[in-house]
């Protein structure tokens, strides 16, 4: 950091930071998950009671009233805050030459050059049916979901995506249907994901900028507790002329 000899008290300084040259929100929603018929409970290969699970909707019958959710994991099924920055994987997806430039006419009729941005989301989720009681009595593999947007902004060579993800909900709805028998059967499951995100377009740039220096706040007055010592032992410590 290069500093300049100070002014009225403060100081011009040059720093190191990121500047945003584009910034938009969006709601993204992947496409639809189904999951129809028992080929794809092969796919999802449900464990049941810790057990291998054919037909979740076989194994659960006269169980009562079912729930049944999504959760978000990594690739080995561990549930993760779908809002922390490892959670949901969102990069760049890079061009051929580079990102192309686009001519937008806005609001006001001006015409302006922007890039093209390909956007690329992907993670986890497993499915999870309860029982009446609430505990989780099947479990399904981690599936896989990813979805790929287009963004035309302020872009140019030398910024980066910076890319946050700041809301997202994931349904699931389980159908069961009954056999010729009337025992009910797997007939399929339908999983939808909706996202929020912050995109941004960043550079590092240095700037000039005259402050003053931060300080370190007065710390809170604090008594230290007086020292209390185990009760010793009179009678055989320390010694004495009698032994």
């Amino acid at each position: 950091m290069y500093e300049k000899s100070s002014k009225n008290g403060k100081e011009t300084l040059c720093i190191k930071v990121p500047k945003v040259y584009d910034w938009v929100t969006r709601q993204v929603d992947v496409p639809l998950q189904t999951f129809t018929g028992h080929d794809s409970l092969k796919t999802l290969n449900f464990s049941c009671n810790g057990h291998h699970c054919v037909d979740p909707c076989a194994a659960l019958a006269g169980m009562g009233s079912l729930s049944i959710e999504c959760i978000l994991t990594d690739s080995y099924g561990n549930p993760v805050n779908p809002l922390s920055p490892d959670a949901i994987v969102c990069t760049e997806i890079p061009q051929k030459n580079g990102r192309p430039e686009v001519e937008i006419t806005i609001p006001n009729g001006e015409v302006i050059t922007l890039q093209k941005v390909k956007v690329l989301k992907k993670g986890y989720f497993v499915v999870q049916i309860s029982n009446s009681s609430g505990s989780v009595v099947c479990t399904s593999d981690p599936q896989s979901f990813a979805v790929a947007e287009k963004f035309f902004l302020c872009a140019p060579e030398g910024t980066y995506l910076q890319c946050e993800i700041t809301d997202i909900e994931c349904d699931v709805n389980l159908i069961c249907r009954e056999d010729e028998e009337g025992d009910p059967i797997f007939q399929q499951i339908d999983v939808s994901i909706n996202m929020c995100q912050n995109i941004q377009m960043e550079a590092i740039v240095k700037l000039e900028i005259t402050a003053d220096f931060c300080q370190p706040r007065p710390e809170v007055p604090f008594n230290c507790p007086p020292l209390n010592f185990p009760t010793q032992c009179p009678e055989i410590f320390p010694g004495n002329d009698d032994y």
